[in-house]
This record gives structure tokens, C-alpha cells and sequence, in this order.
């Protein structure tokens, strides 16, 4: 299941969005208004570098998101990628492959058809954006996100072919531009398909911006701009359509900020999956390792202490050999929790299973009330377990206790992790002086690392307490 964006990243996500809003009025604005700023520049080369990125980019990015669809078989990506293979197809070369040919002298396939295809793929775009996350397509291979654009493409063709005698001339080079707004040269289907497009756009934008909120999608948060910026592209090639195909006009300009926003958005993409990718990994390593060390060493240490547990009740070393196997067994069992869990359980929960485990290998009550709102990293689970472990060990072997608690709760700002005993209890001054056992300097120099601090109270007789703040 996604996560869902917390407070700061929804904030971040919505001002991107504005953002691409706002870069899109404001390009618009200056070529409507600002008599400094043209509509379009005369420049063969950069038109056909421009046009050979953003095919190349859209490509891209529909090969990233075809791998999602095979992993994920959600509609969402199938349907994007589809959008964008039919816009690269659209703006790779297909208006001078339609003007190559000897029927279609007067350009008129050469408009109508990439302008089609783009429609089609804006319109697939704004399908990707409502369409629920969660819906599956009813089919799953991969092979449909290149298929059904193909098939749109051979469809679309074959159909304007057909009527290529009948499609109406899209703009009117009889028309004086010098006296009369560009707007009344164009045919009003042009600028209905223009408009339609924008329209897609516009909702795709707004819509994505809201999946957003609820997923926490690397690619997700970066198609609400450029959704916005392909439809102000779509709304300046309506007020300056785009006649020549060596000139670079605004709307271009505003299309290649579309696909840099989604080549932004693929770069994050990649660097998660591979971010994920180690870290399971890194899991699996851990796992395996877990089950060497529980098939192995933790099979030996209880031969030993089986075999010690034969010895003679009055030999003095035995107490010591079987305390030693009790402790390099709880060493190794705490190992193999560590190395076999991924840290995706609640501290709560580890806790509870963690005193099991104590209570029954020591023959003694534990008690455990905790918090469960109270969350923590990794590393800090694993530390406030060993303290638990330590600490209860110490209470059984040392205190003879025979009932404890476990206590965690929030003091204010601070949180707490507390271990009470009912043992025989001992000297604190001595035991945390500079003749200090190693157990009690393990659980100090753990504590530091939450960051936080720890505090043992003890008296004779009275049991004693562990306190960890942090």
C-alpha cells in the first residue's frame, strides 16, 4: 500500500503545481501582451533538437512506466505509457513523412494527423488521472502499452488516408495576418481540437495533483506541472498555430518544459526503485544470515547447555557454565530477532512478544504496558530492545526477581521505556562506578545512541528500576 504524503510534502506537491500554473500564464501573457516578445523564432536546427528530446524523453518515461504496469498491473501506468508512446510518435517525424508524400502536396496529413494522435494522447492522459489507482487493467502483459498505440496510429492513418480529399484545409494562408488576428485564418475544427486537448491537460493537472496527496509517488507529484505546462503549450499553438516546420514557436518551448518536468519526475522514480531495491536486498541478506545463525550456533549453545545441565549439582563451575550458556543463547536468539526482521513492526508490538520470550525462558512474570502511538526508527527498536533484554537478565540473575514490568509511555515531549523489578535490588553507587559490569555500560552507550540518556535506581531489598528518556 502507498504511503500517504504527510502535511510539508503535500504543501511542496500543490506549490509545484502552482508553480507550473503560474510559469505557463506568465509565458502566455508575455507573447499575448508584451510587444518585445514573439510567438515564434525561425530556427530549423533547434526545432528538430527540440523535437528529437521530447520524443526521446516521452519514450523514456513510457519504458519506466511500462516496468511499473508489469509490476504493479495498475491501469494508471498502462494508460500513461500509452499516452506518451502516441505523443512521441506524433512529434517524431510524422509531419515529414506525411508532407513526403506525393498526395499530400498541400500538407494537409501533415497537420491533421499529429494533431489526431495528440489528442488522442492527451485525452488517455486525462483518463490516466481519474481512473482509480487501485484498478486493474483485464489484461497484463506488457505488450499492450506499444500494441494499443500502434493500433491507434494504424487506425488514425488509414481513416484520415481515406478521407484525405474531404479534411478541410486547417489554415488559410490567404488571409492577410497583418491586418486580421491569426485566430480567424485558422478552421475551427483545428481550434477544437486544440481546445479539447488544453481542456485534458488542464484536468489531468488538477487531478494528479490530488492522487498525490495520497500517494507518495516520486513520478506522481511532478505530472500535476507539467500537465499545466502542456496545456498552455496546447493553448499557445491555438492562438499561434504552429505553420512551419522549422520555426520554434512559444507552445514548443512550453511542451519541452512538459517532458522536462516528467524527466525530472522518471529520475526520482529510478533513484527510489534502486533505493528500494537495495534495501531488500540488504533484507534478504539479513534473513539468510538469521537462519545460519539459528540452525547453527543457537543449535550448539543449547547442546552445550543440555550437556552442562547433566554436570554435578556441586560442581562450582556449573552454575557458571550454565549462566554463560543462558546468556550467549540470548545473545544469539536477540542477534537473530535483529537480523530477521525488517523494522516494519510497531514497538508495541515487539515488546510484547520480546517479554513472551523473557518470561518464559526465565520462569518469571512480565508484565507490559505500552503506548502505541509511540513510534521509532530501526535503529532505535533494536537499541531499546537490547536495554530490555539486558535489563531483565540482569533482574532474574542478579535480583532473583520473580515479577517485572515493562512500561512504555510519553512524558511530554519525551517518550520512556521503563524496567521495574521486584528483585533483592543492589548498590547502585558501586555497580556504576568505575568498577562498572559490562551490561550496564552496554545499556548507557545504547541510550546515548536514540539519542537520549539512561537512569537505574535500586535499593536493597526494594528492587530496582531502569529508565530510559528520549
Amino acid at each position: 500500500m502507498d504511503e500517504r504524503l504527510d502535511e510539508g510534502s503535500l504543501r511542496r506537491v500543490v506549490r509545484l503545481t502552482l508553480a507550473g500554473w503560474a510559469v505557463g500564464l506568465i509565458v502566455t501573457g508575455l507573447v499575448v501582451w508584451s510587444p518585445h516578445v514573439l510567438f515564434g523564432y525561425r530556427s530549423p536546427s533547434l526545432h528538430l533538437v527540440v523535437d528529437s528530446v521530447d520524443a526521446c524523453v516521452a519514450l523514456l518515461v513510457a519504458y519506466l512506466l511500462a516496468g511499473r504496469f508489469v509490476r504493479r498491473r495498475r491501469l494508471q501506468d498502462l494508460l500513461l505509457a500509452q499516452s506518451l508512446v502516441l505523443l512521441a510518435v506524433a512529434g517524431t517525424g510524422l509531419s515529414w513523412v506525411t508532407e513526403s508524400l506525393s498526395e499530400d502536396s498541400d500538407g494537409i496529413l501533415a497537420v491533421w494527423l499529429p494533431l489526431t494522435l495528440r489528442l488522442i494522447g492527451a485525452v488517455l492522459i486525462a483518463a490516466a488521472a481519474l481512473v482509480s489507482p487501485a484498478r486493474e487493467p483485464p489484461f497484463r502483459s506488457g505488450l499492450w502499452v506499444v500494441a494499443v498505440p500502434m493500433g491507434i496510429v494504424a487506425m488514425v492513418s488509414s481513416a484520415l488516408w481515406v478521407g484525405r480529399f474531404q479534411l478541410p484545409v486547417a489554415f488559410d494562408r490567404s488571409v492577410n495576418l497583418e491586418t486580421l488576428p491569426a485566430l480567424l485564418a485558422v478552421h475551427p475544427l483545428f481550434l477544437t481540437a486544440q481546445s479539447a486537448a488544453t481542456v485534458c491537460f488542464f484536468v489531468a493537472s488538477i487531478a494528479f495533483t490530488m492522487r498525490a496527496a495520497d500517494r507518495a509517488d516520486p513520478l506522481l507529484r511532478w505530472l500535476g506541472p507539467a500537465c499545466a505546462l502542456a496545456a498552455f503549450a496546447r493553448v499557445n499553438y491555438a492562438l499561434f498555430p504552429s505553420l512551419y516546420s522549422d520555426w520554434f514557436y512559444t507552445g514548443d518551448l512550453l511542451r519541452t518544459g512538459f517532458y522536462v518536468l516528467l524527466l525530472f519526475g522518471a529520475s526520482r522514480e529510478i533513484k527510489q526503485y534502486w533505493a528500494v531495491y537495495s534495501r531488500v536486498a540488504v533484507l534478504e541478506d539479513r534473513r539468510r544470515l538469521a537462519r545460519e545463525l539459528h540452525d547453527g550456533a543457537i543449535q550448539e549453545l543449547a547442546l552445550l547447555r543440555m550437556e552442562g545441565s547433566s554436570l554435578p549439582p556441586d560442581l562450582p563451575a556449573r552454575s557458571r557454565i550454565l549462566a554463560a550458556c543462558d546468556r550467549a543463547l540470548d545473545e544469539a536468539r536477540a542477534a537473530v530477532h535483529a537480523l530477521g526482521r525488517g523494522g516494519d513492526e510497531p514497538l508495541g508490538v515487539v515488546l510484547h512478544r520480546t517479554a513472551r520470550e523473557l518470561s518464559q525462558r526465565y520462569q518469571v512474570r512480565l508484565e507490559v504496558e505500552v503506548d502505541d502511538s509511540i513510534d521509532v526508527s530501526m535503529e532505535q527498536q533494536h537499541a531499546l530492545l537490547r536495554i530490555t533484554r539486558e535489563a531483565v537478565a540482569n533482574a532474574v540473575h542478579h535480583g532473583h526477581a520473580g515479577h517485572l514490568s515493562v512500561r512504555l509511555s510519553r512524558d511530554g515531549g519525551h517518550r520512556r521505556l521503563v524496567i521495574q523489578d521486584d528483585g533483592t535490588g543492589f548498590d547502585v553507587a558501586s555497580a556504576t562506578g568505575a568498577d562498572a559490569g559490562y551490561g550496564l555500560i552496554s545499556m548507557r552507550d545504547r541510550a546515548r545512541t536514540l539519542p537520549g540518556s539512561l537512569e537505574v535506581t535500586s535499593r536493597q531489598g526494594e528492587g530496582s528500576m531502569v529508565m530510559v528518556t528520549w
